[in-house]
């Protein structure tokens, strides 16, 4: 996997995820939603997931797809609790 998760932050499994009937990927970070994903990217990720190693793999998959959502202003996860 490289050096993509210096400071190891997917450890603590940021991201979840929950697939529908019709196999839309509903992404969470910290329990808020933050991506939608729908027709063939949906089954493109779906296919890595199911490839995916162990967690921290998926992990990166989703960190990954749902690209640069965060801007420095978000709370810290304590908020969210």
């Amino acid at each position: 996997m490289g050096n993509f998760d210096k400071r190891n932050r997917l450890e603590d499994e940021v991201f979840t995820y929950r697939i529908s009937k019709n196999n839309t990927i509903f992404i969470d970070w910290y329990g808020k939603q933050v991506k939608i994903i729908k027709g063939k990217e949906a089954e493109k990720l779906l296919t890595k997931i199911t490839q995916a190693e162990n967690e921290k793999e998926i992990q990166l998959l989703l960190a990954k797809v749902t690209g640069n959502f965060k801007r420095g202003n978000e709370k810290s996860k304590s908020y969210y609790d």
